[in-house]
């Protein structure tokens, strides 16, 4: 069986996400399994600056409770990739349109542990006004700034 991985923070979980994920499993086939690392809140406020909306366990259990995906997992607090990788042996790793650090990240790692799995770039989907949870959370905060 083909085990693809993908990843993500997934605050406030949007159809952007659903069609990475939907994509990813497509890619790998039908009889393919999904694993999905959600970022833990430590890695999100060091990277992002900010705290993300849903708690880490949260956003893991509504990726987990998803259809297409058969596993989520929190990440490593270090972002530590290649240990991801060593433990779950995947056959290819998604990476969404917006990832182009961990795709450089996956590249030198692919190389250094001379391992054997495909990288696939996951393109965006749909209109850009809400393809973000950054652009919903500035769109709630715009809102409740007019109804004042």
């Amino acid at each position: 069986m083909t085990t693809v991985l993908a990843s993500g923070v997934f605050d406030l979980l949007h159809y952007g996400h659903i069609r990475f994920l939907e994509e990813a499993k497509k890619k790998a086939g039908k009889e393919s399994r999904l694993v999905v690392i959600v970022a833990r809140d430590e890695t999100v406020h060091r990277l992002k600056g900010s705290d993300p909306v849903i708690p880490e366990d949260q956003r893991r259990a509504i990726v987990e409770s998803l259809e297409v995906v058969e596993e989520a997992l929190l990440g490593f607090e270090d972002l530590d990739l290649t240990r991801v990788i060593q433990q779950l042996k995947p056959d290819l790793i998604a990476v969404g349109h917006d990832q182009d650090y961990i795709c450089d990240q996956l590249i030198k790692i692919k190389k250094a542990l001379e391992m054997d799995f495909e990288i696939i770039r996951i393109e965006r989907f749909g209109k850009e006004d809400l393809n973000s949870s950054s652009k919903i959370k500035r769109r709630i905060v715009e809102g409740a700034r007019t109804r004042e």
